[in-house]
């Protein structure tokens, strides 16, 4: 088991999105984010509509070896609404609610405050001991919420910023059935179970209180996972039968080893790996990490101000880069992964 790597490429789907470059929350591009894995809350009308999901199914084939058990640990991102609000009347020591208008941004001082929806890592692990028997997890985020009073230099009531998390919960479903001896079939899936107020059936309403980037990592003790992408020759037809909706199940960790399976919303192939080269994680799979480093070392002091103002993992995104730009670009510039003679063919020795 190579928990590390499958940790490493589960935390890129996770944040996967989560800032586009120019990395500015002003920036078209990202004033609609999360593209991948989410799971809204069932009434919802584009679940309704059956245009989204709410849930995530997935069926992986396991190989017992004795006692054997599974555990799942799902894991995605829990919006936290950060909104900024100014001042109608700075002079109000009461600071009423009524007395504050919402704003994209707000200046007080020298400092500049942004609206902007946060990320918050969610996590839940559920042991399966029992393989015979159907078994159900229900899990549940409570709501929250925080407030953060902005005065200006003299004192003056400017503004405030409110936090605010509505509550998740959901559940874990799991059922197996024994395809023939030692071989088993493992249906999971997850559920958002949230209510949406019927007032608040927006697109960013329902995300607050979704599953954002939701996958599993299926970690497997006295077994082994089969590759449904590369099945053996007598487990082809039992790899055909599993049916995996709005993720796909691949084989992570070291191969060959076969105890730890990556559920995921992007299609990826068996054993994925981050490249060792990349120092950094710029949440856009669609860029190379060379290009992303120098786009963002040409950035003006004002674009870098505006990176910083949106929450810490852009703040460290920016710091990482500018702390260690020359290194990355010696490790990712001319990278070769490997030499063949000249005139040789793919799939011959040295490959």
């Amino acid at each position: 088991m190579n928990r590390a790597i499958a940790n490493q490429v589960a935390d890129a789907i996770l944040y996967e999105g989560y800032m586009l470059y120019p990395y500015r929350p002003s920036a078209i591009k990202n004033r609609q984010r999360w593209s991948f894995g989410i799971l809204y809350p069932p009434r919802y009308p584009e679940v309704v509509s059956g245009t989204e999901r709410c849930l995530m199914h997935s069926e992986v084939l396991l190989e017992s070896l004795g006692r054997t058990g599974v555990q799942i640990q799902l894991r995605f991102l829990h919006l936290q609404a950060r909104r900024v609000e100014k001042s109608a009347d700075p002079s109000d020591a009461q600071h009423q609610a009524g007395n504050f208008q919402p704003v994209s941004s707000l200046v007080v001082g020298n400092d500049r405050f942004e609206s902007w929806d946060e990320g918050v890592e969610r996590s839940v692990a559920f042991d399966v001991t029992a393989l015979a028997a159907p078994q159900q997890l229900v899990f549940r985020f409570p709501a929250s919420s925080e407030s953060e009073l902005l005065r200006d230099p003299t004192g003056q009531l400017a503004g405030v910023v409110r936090r605010t998390q509505h509550e998740i919960t959901g559940t874990i479903s799991v059922t197996s059935k024994e395809l023939e001896r030692g071989l088993y079939k493992l249906a999971i899936e997850i559920a958002n179970s949230t209510t949406l107020p019927r007032n608040q059936c927006d697109r960013n309403s329902a995300l607050l209180r979704s599953l954002v980037s939701a996958h599993t990592i299926l970690t497997a003790r006295d077994g082994n996972f089969v590759s449904l992408l590369d099945p053996p020759e007598t487990l082809r037809v039992a790899a055909a039968g599993c049916r995996s909706d709005g993720n796909f199940p691949v084989l992570v960790g070291t191969a060959p080893e076969r105890d730890m399976l990556l559920c995921s919303p992007i299609i990826l192939y068996d054993y994925p790996q981050i490249a060792p080269e990349s120092a950094n994680a710029f949440y856009d799979a669609t860029e190379m990490d060379e290009m992303l480093t120098l786009r963002v070392l040409t950035l003006s002091d004002e674009e870098k101000d505006a990176m910083r103002l949106a929450d810490d993992h852009v703040r460290n995104l920016l710091e990482r880069t500018e702390q260690s730009a020359r290194e990355q670009l010696s490790r990712t510039h001319g990278t070769i992964r490997n030499l063949r003679p000249e005139g040789e063919k793919l799939g011959e020795p040295g490959d």
